[in-house]
This record gives C-alpha cells, structure tokens and sequence, in this order.
C-alpha cells in the first residue's frame, strides 16, 4: 500500500485529500498576534480576511521532524509498504531537511523496517506540486509502483513552472521584499508584477500596467512556454472576479480547460498578498 504525505502549501483541495487518503500536514501561522494552523483552525477565506484586517506581515513555521517521524510511525502501524512524501520548495522552507531528518531518526528507530519513505522536494509552491500529488494518487489507484511513480514526480518536478500575477505591491512593501520607496511609486504607477516560481526561486519576469493587463500577459507568458498537451492548474486568491477569465483564456489558449482551479493557501498568500492568481504548468 502506498500512502501520499504532502504540506498544506500544496493548496490540494479538501475533496482530493479525502478521495485519495492524502496526509496533509498543516502549517503554523501566526498573524494578529495569534496562531492558527493553516486548513485546520481556519480556510483560505478566513486567512484572506484576517490578512486585509491586519498590519503585521504574516509568518509560517516550518513542519517540524517531530511531526514526520510521527506521521511515519502510524504509517507503519498501517502496514503502508511506501510513503511518498512530496514536500514544499526546499530553499524556501526547512520543511524538507526535517522530513530528512525524521526519515534517519525513523530507520534507526526501526532498524529492520521494511517500509519505504520517499521525501520528494517539489522545488516549488502551491498548486504546482499539489497537483502532482493528485496525479500520482490517481497514478497508485491504477496499480503504478512507488518506483515509477517516484520517478514521474521527479520528472515533474525539475520542469514545473508557476507563474504568478500579483494585484497589489503592498505585501511585497510590508515584506521589505520591494523597497518601500519603490513599492509606493509602483502602486502610483498602477504596476502589476508577474513572477515565475521555478527550480526553487521566484523572479520577476515582467511588469504591466492597471489590473486588466495581468491575466493577458499571464496566459501569453505561460502559453509562450508550456510543454504541448500538459496538465495545467489554476489558483485564484481573494480575487473571485479574475478566476473565470482566467479559465476561461486558458482555455481558449491551450485549447483544454485546467487540471484542477483552487486557491492559494497561507504559504504563497503570506508572501505575495491575497490579491493574486496563477498557473501552474510543465514547461517545455
């Protein structure tokens, strides 16, 4: 039996983590002076609301070597024969050297275990390795081995592009990522960010202009360099009013709707804002 352990910054959806038995391990945020674990005490929407009502800049703890170890243990006592542990963009979080370091702490524990773990780093954020969690459960329910698909994620992971186009510089400003200078003359300007996340970083790849530019320019950079025929993934934050259009021109792009269209969870919104959409996507 192979079990999918992933982080709530994979943005699956409640419906896939049920269907599949995915174990998704909640990040701890803190915002407004309190704590919440994300997908647990409160869902994107919630998250969203608490962002705009706040003036401290959110932060998330990594998942800790504890919690995998533990996680492995019940695995055990399943009788699972593979976990495949697909995890959150190494250079971004410790959450991956933890799981490394539980994976050890677990076989010195049970030196004749004959369990496999697989920590998989996603090099990436949000939906962009959630839905390769999804594919890989649907790849398991087909009688795939973990072997195989192991190999698949890795694949999957050195080509996986997201693309980013962000509504507003203020979390960008509050974040010191844009100096507060800059990010006062970009808003004055009506400058709207697109960012590629790849290969664990994220860099500017172009700006536009007022907010109607965002979603053209989007689909024009992701349909530039997407791989013919690949699975794609949409994610919208708290920009409800985008999402349609944004299915909508990808479809007409591509010519396919979506693999899957969900929000973005705390981990990217944290750092981006809540005004933001996506696409995540193979790149040739």
């Amino acid at each position: 039996m192979i079990k999918f352990v992933t982080d709530s910054g994979s943005d699956i959806s409640v419906a896939d983590e049920k269907e599949y038995g995915i174990k998704v391990l909640g990040f701890k945020i803190s915002l407004g002076g309190k704590s919440y674990v994300s997908r647990q005490d409160l869902d994107n929407q919630q998250f969203y609301k608490l962002m705009n009502e706040c003036e401290d800049i959110p932060t998330t703890s990594q998942i800790t070597a504890f919690e995998y170890e533990e996680v492995f243990e019940s695995c055990l006592q399943e009788g699972v024969s593979d976990v495949i542990n697909i995890v959150i963009n190494s250079k971004g979080s410790a959450t991956f050297n933890n799981a490394e370091m539980a994976k050890k702490t677990f076989f010195e524990t049970n030196p004749n275990c004959n369990m496999n773990i697989y920590n998989i780093d996603s090099k990436n954020y949000t939906l962009g390795y959630g839905m390769a969690v999804v594919k890989a459960a649907q790849m398991a329910e087909q009688g795939v081995t973990a072997e195989k698909i192991v190999e698949y994620l890795n694949e999957w992971f050195e080509k996986l592009v997201v693309h980013f186009g962000v509504y507003t510089l203020k979390y960008a400003k509050k974040s010191g990522r844009i100096p507060s200078a800059a990010a006062f003359v970009g808003e004055l300007m009506g400058l709207r960010p697109v960012l590629k996340s790849a290969d664990g970083a994220i860099t500017t790849v172009d700006k536009v202009r007022g907010d109607k530019n965002v979603i053209p320019k989007l689909v024009k950079v992701v349909t530039e360099n997407m791989e013919q025929g690949s699975d794609y993934s949409i994610l919208y934050g708290d920009t409800i009013d985008k999402k349609d259009e944004l299915v909508a021109e990808m479809t007409k792009a591509v010519g396919y709707p979506p693999f899957r269209v969900e929000t973005v969870g705390a981990a990217v919104a944290s750092n981006s804002g809540p005004l933001v959409v996506a696409v995540a996507y193979k790149s040739k």
